[in-house]
């Protein structure tokens, strides 16, 4: 059993957090006379909830949890940071990442001198056990990121390799799940966090609810690390705009339910038709909403592309001869397949 508190950095277990107006009053009153704000209403001239409880109270009904278990941050990037600043002293501890995946990992752990030690996927994207024993031996690792669906890749990690990890003693396992939405079938966030709780599952509005633009990150843990999360966060780091219209979104989810299944849909549709195109090596399965795409000269098809206004992912520092392609309208996916079939 992982316990969490140990695997915290002292600093952190010490700190005495900030504490903002409205964390020390959160009922309603008449006059608002503590935060220095202006007094001159409009829809901002007032602090956001600094706990977005409302929000979470919402997400929380959606995955059969409580709003203590979750965490919102300024896309998952923020989760992925406060989470490394929180366990992993700089230049003493590190992090473990499966290459090729997302690269923020990375980045976060390299500008908080934490590092990224690496055990690259097998052939077929999934974990190689032995390289992670090898990568685990001797380094001071507390942190596992886990990214399924992958990116770039596309495909889910096996889930027998999940729970593998999940049983490594004095480890938190993070598992980035931004592409579940288009992942079938789903398995139940609540289950497996109520198990594991050295887990944290991250989540976002960014690509199945359309939101990108908003940035609004989740991650689903435990009590214990949610409270941590809390306590080394910005006062108020989801703006109320966002909380307004994530809200919104979330009371109104035909419309994001209908665009899932479009894009899987047109995901399925994308790859038949890729793989009839002379140009294209292999298309990779995937479960998210874009395809990883092998292709004989990907360099020159990739700079084609971009001259007609089509704008692919050149993945092809990590995965030799690979564009990714991410999935967009009926109309978008059949320019670039025209496109692709008349290449000159």
């Amino acid at each position: 059993m992982t316990d969490i508190k140990k695997l915290l950095r002292e600093n952190i277990a010490s700190l005495k957090p900030y504490s903002s107006a409205r964390h020390e009053f959160t009922g309603r009153g008449e006059v608002y006379l503590d935060a220095n704000e202006s007094p001159f209403e409009s829809e901002l001239n007032r602090y956001p909830d600094p706990l977005q409880i409302e929000v979470k109270e919402r997400i929380g009904q959606l995955n059969d949890l409580e709003p203590k278990q979750i965490f919102l941050g300024n896309g998952s990037d923020e989760a992925i940071d406060l989470l490394i600043r929180a366990f992993c002293e700089p230049n003493r501890d590190s992090i473990l990442i499966f290459p090729p995946t997302y690269g923020m990992y990375k980045v976060s752990a390299d500008i908080n001198a934490v590092q990224a030690v690496k055990a690259a996927l097998n052939t077929d994207f999934q974990l190689n056990r032995q390289a992670v024993r090898h990568a685990l031996n001797g380094s001071r690792v507390k942190l596992i990121f886990a990214c399924s669906p992958n990116n770039p890749t596309g495909n889910r990690l096996n889930e027998e390799d999940i729970d593998w990890l999940l049983n490594l003693e004095n480890k938190i396992i993070i598992l980035d799940e931004a592409y579940a939405d288009f992942a079938q079938p789903s398995i139940s966030i609540a289950s497996r966090l109520n198990k594991h709780p050295n887990l944290v599952i991250l989540r976002t509005f960014s690509k199945a609810w359309g939101m990108a633009g908003a940035r609004l990150g989740i991650a689903f843990a435990s009590t214990t690390i949610i409270e941590i999360l809390n306590r080394i966060k910005p006062p108020y780091n989801i703006n109320s705009l966002t909380q307004t219209a994530v809200l919104d979104a979330i009371n109104n989810p035909g419309m994001t339910l209908k665009r899932i299944e479009l894009v899987i849909g047109e995901r399925h549709r994308c790859a038949r038709l890729l793989n009839e195109i002379e140009v294209v090596e292999h298309i990779f399965p995937s479960d998210a909403n874009f395809l990883l795409v092998k292709f004989r000269d990907a360099e020159y098809i990739f700079r084609k592309l971009i001259s007609k206004g089509i704008i692919v992912r050149d993945r092809q520092s990590e995965i030799p001869g690979c564009l990714r392609i991410t999935i967009g309208t009926p109309d978008e996916n059949d320019k670039l397949l025209y496109a692709l079939n008349n290449l000159s």
